[in-house]
């Protein structure tokens, strides 16, 4: 029988870093990270400084972070955004919905 650990038994690198390749594969695994830091920290950050492309799945699942997080009164905050970040984010206009400020001059 296997055991699944506790939210205190999990080391969380904080803040979030997400991979350089944001796949629906990598949404799952940063599902269970966003969950886990919600709970055992109240606060949210997530380090994008190495995104290179990123996909819906990612995208919707920090969008609804935000939204939960702004709805319990915690923080959230995107850290460092790369400029793939930057771009896909600007592009599917979900820089406000994420509290980013995104320079006009990011996208081409």
């Amino acid at each position: 029988m296997t055991s699944t650990p506790s939210p205190s038994d999990v080391l969380l690198e904080r803040p979030l870093r997400l991979p350089a390749h944001c796949t629906t594969v990598a949404a799952e695994e940063l599902r269970v990270q966003l969950v886990l830091a919600a709970d055992l920290d109240g606060a949210i950050e997530v380090d994008a400084s190495e995104v290179e492309s990123i996909g819906q799945a990612t995208l919707q699942l920090l969008v609804a972070a935000r939204v939960e997080m702004d709805g319990a009164g915690q923080r959230f905050a995107i850290l460092d955004p790369s400029p793939a970040f930057a771009d896909r984010v600007s592009r599917c206009r979900l820089a406000d919905l994420l509290g980013l400020s995104i320079q006009k001059d990011t996208v081409q």
